[in-house]
């Protein structure tokens, strides 16, 4: 079986030291994130499948995703997960002018926080915990990162690579990948997707199985 690597090198990250790419710590302690949310039947599902293993995870939210579909959206609030932008649309950034793309992910905050202020769980979210953001493919112009760190966000992008929104790759494959590259501290990234739906659902309770039975914690990147 091939195993696509999955970590992301440390030249990298030392290239990028203002990004979070994984959390410091000696704890057997594991960040699953998921982006391009919520979607219908998807996210739900991955809801309730956290649950089982009493996890939690960070959702990194189209904006546009949860007009559409505020009652999703709602559910994870419900569930204490946590929250990040990941602009409104799903914008390439190297093919955007800044001015728009800082307006994109504003344009994504204004709606994520309105969900927020409007739910019961509004004392549980403060201006500090609603500022972490992803670029959709992990990619975007060195000014717009600059711009958005200026404007106070924390950019997490990860360690770990699923590569679950590859058709072309199998469940088997998919779920070697996670495994290969995993150590404590890791960011790994999940999409709560159509697309990714068929490894999504095979890959992630084998891995909420495999590290709870090692002794590992899911936690949000920011605990609410």
């Amino acid at each position: 079986m091939k195993i696509i690597p999955a970590k992301t090198p440390d030249f990298v990250k030392t290239l990028f030291p203002n990004f979070i790419w994984n959390i410091n710590t000696n704890a057997k302690e594991l960040y699953l994130t998921f982006d391009d949310g919520p979607t219908p039947e998807i996210t739900d599902w991955v809801l309730q499948t956290l649950k089982k293993y009493n996890a939690k995870a960070t959702f990194f939210c189209i904006g546009n995703n949860i007009e559409k579909y505020p009652e999703i959206f709602q559910n994870i609030l419900d569930d204490n997960h946590s929250i990040g932008n990941h602009t409104y649309n799903h914008l390439k950034g190297w093919k955007t002018k800044t001015k728009m793309y800082v307006g994109n992910v504003e344009l994504s905050d204004s709606v994520i926080n309105f969900q927020v202020q409007n739910s019961k769980f509004i004392d549980k979210y403060d201006s500090e915990s609603l500022k972490l953001f992803r670029p959709p493919y992990g990619k975007f112009k060195n000014k717009q990162s600059k711009k958005l760190l200026e404007l106070g966000y924390r950019i997490i992008l990860w360690d770990v690579l699923s590569y679950d929104w590859d058709k072309s790759i199998r469940e088997e494959t998919c779920f070697k990948n996670v495994i290969s590259a995993t150590k404590k501290g890791s960011i790994i990234v999940f999409h709560d997707s159509m697309k990714a739906s068929r490894n999504l659902k095979y890959v992630l309770p084998k891995v909420l199985e495999y590290y709870t039975e090692k002794g590992f914690k899911f936690r949000a990147i920011k605990e609410i």
